[in-house]
């Protein structure tokens, strides 16, 4: 978003401005890559009553105009984020799930270049690593660790 004041991106996008528009915009740009679930329960709480599909709807809506970005990492729910203004892509932490932008390495979108376009017009890449993320990784190498009362009971054996 270019601005963080969602009534002003809403109006910009020239979309009418609505109470339920505001709640679902401001949770996407608070927590970006979430799935709607996540979505609708954030907005929920800024709002009250929010019907589940009233948040589909309004994320449909946001997608078509170009006002958030819909990316479907493979097993894993539709999530949405507010950078839609380059052509990025994401790594997704094959444990948690987390996901993050990657920025593009070179030149302008689509960034990759395909060996062989088959006669399509390319305008955009879209790239998803997979890994285990610094909080995973973390968390395995201290659950990993060898203490030194550790080495004295396997000295004991």
């Amino acid at each position: 978003m270019a601005t963080s004041d969602p009534t002003a991106v809403l109006r910009e996008y020239g979309l009418r401005v609505t109470a339920a528009r505001v709640a679902v915009l401001s949770a996407i740009a608070r927590q970006p890559h979430a799935p709607a679930d996540e979505i609708a329960t954030a907005a929920r709480d800024h709002l009250g009553a929010l019907s589940t599909a009233a948040v589909y709807d309004l994320l449909n809506t946001f997608t078509e105009v170009g006002l958030v970005r819909r990316i479907e990492p493979a097993g894993s729910p539709a999530r949405y984020e507010t950078r839609t203004t380059d052509n990025h892509h994401h790594a997704v932490c094959r444990r948690c799930g987390a996901v993050s932008d990657i920025d593009c390495a070179v030149g302008a979108a689509p960034c990759l270049e395909p060996s062989n376009a088959d006669g399509f017009v390319i305008d955009e890449a879209e790239v998803t690593w997979w890994g285990i993320c610094a909080n995973c990784n973390d968390s395995d190498t201290s659950n990993h660790s060898t203490s030194a009362s550790d080495l004295e009971r396997i000295s004991d054996v």
